[in-house]
């Protein structure tokens, strides 16, 4: 009898534990997975957000692009403002080949050089004072330089030097004026801010003369001047144009 009363709670005990699994199992179908985020919307994502980021960069880069032409023109102006007048006597000096009036403009104590070609060369370009011009011996023939491409030395009477590499277009009428600001564009180094600092460079420019050389003989000519006992001298003549 005790063994038929031991084998009865055994199998009541086991009939209880079957049913609380099979309950178990039967609620796992109600749990909800989560599914991950595909690799492609990760990519979409972040293209999107890249997206927005270089449209805020390129906004801020036009912005500071748009201040930057408004400064640079605010400061043109001013210099404009300050020497102007100074380089247009100075200009028409040349285009009437007024020695004796462009002697009262020549720095006192630098003379004048006159270059050529936009590279300034300080060792072979010559410099002449106010005095020199004045009294200028045009049957004199001097050295001014080197010509581009053949190397050969540039001596001519400065009548001569002043049609070829002065004023060899009507300037006074050029198409475009740059205060402090490069026009011409060539293959020749311009170095006139490195060897003319504190300085006020105006460049006269004619972007073409013949429509046929599509701008290749483009002419450009720099009036350099420099501040002494608060004026305005002219230190530098620059001739510059296509070089080879």
């Amino acid at each position: 009898m005790k063994k038929k009363f031991l084998i009865l709670p055994v199998l009541t005990v086991s009939i209880f534990a079957f049913v609380a699994c099979s309950t178990l199992q039967l609620d796992t179908d109600d749990v909800k997975v989560i599914d991950k985020p595909k690799t492609e919307d990760k990519i979409e994502q972040n293209q999107g957000s890249g997206t927005g980021q270089n449209k805020d960069d390129d906004k801020q880069k036009s912005d500071l692009n748009e201040k930057g032409e408004v400064l640079q023109k605010d400061t043109e102006e001013y210099i404009k403002s300050i020497i102007d007048d100074r380089a247009t006597e100075v200009l028409t000096a040349l285009k009437d080949y007024d020695l004796k009036k462009l002697s009262q403009y020549i720095h006192p104590d630098k003379g004048v050089r006159f270059s050529p070609y936009g590279y300034v060369d300080v060792k072979e370009n010559l410099v002449v004072t106010a005095e020199e011009i004045e009294s200028m011996d045009e049957s004199k023939v001097y050295m001014w330089g080197y010509y581009d491409g053949s190397g050969e030395p540039i001596e001519l009477t400065f009548p001569d030097y002043h049609k070829r590499f002065i004023y060899d277009e009507d300037f006074i009428n050029a198409d475009e004026v740059g205060y402090n600001k490069a026009l011409g564009h060539g293959n020749s180094l311009n170095n006139s801010f490195e060897v003319y600092k504190n300085s006020i460079i105006v460049e006269y420019h004619f972007p073409g003369i013949d429509p046929q050389y599509e701008g290749m003989d483009w002419r450009s000519l720099r009036l350099v001047f420099e501040k002494k006992s608060d004026q305005w001298y002219i230190v530098g003549i620059i001739h510059d144009q296509w070089t080879i």
